[in-house]
């Protein structure tokens, strides 16, 4: 995948992450489903959320994840976006014109875990299909 500092969240490191960077993909999800999800997470009593980046032109939510999450990510309504085993760093800055840090890195976690992400965007499936059919 081809990627740079101006279109991702993340930039292609030209080495190996030390302990400072953070490797991270991109799990993208609609915005309300992902405004649920973040508020699930940081309702959590020990379940913390990373860097989340909000798209309003797509108005999509990204949430970071740890590098090689894309492998087994099957949540449907998103995508992870791969980084084929070379993780990528956070870059401070907005990526994308149209685009801004929800949860910008360094107010948050370094990046938010898999397995908690898929609990939580399931649950605000849930809460959004429940809320659609009381209309």
């Amino acid at each position: 995948m081809e990627t740079s500092q101006s279109n991702d969240p993340c930039a292609a490191p030209s080495s190996p992450p030390t302990a400072g960077d953070a490797a991270c993909e991109l799990v993208t999800v609609p915005a309300r489903q992902g405004l649920e999800a973040v508020d699930i997470l940081r309702r959590g009593a020990c379940e913390a959320v990373g860097p989340v980046l909000h798209d309003d032109g797509g108005d999509t939510l990204g949430f970071l994840v740890p590098a090689g999450t894309a492998a087994g990510w099957d949540v449907p309504g998103s995508t992870c976006t791969e980084t084929d085993g070379r993780g990528l760093r956070l870059n401070p800055q907005p990526p994308v014109e149209g685009s801004d840090w929800l949860l910008p890195p360094g107010e948050a976690d370094l990046a938010t875990d898999p397995v908690v992400l898929r609990r939580a965007l399931g649950e605000a499936a849930r809460l959004i299909e429940a809320a659609d059919s009381c209309r």
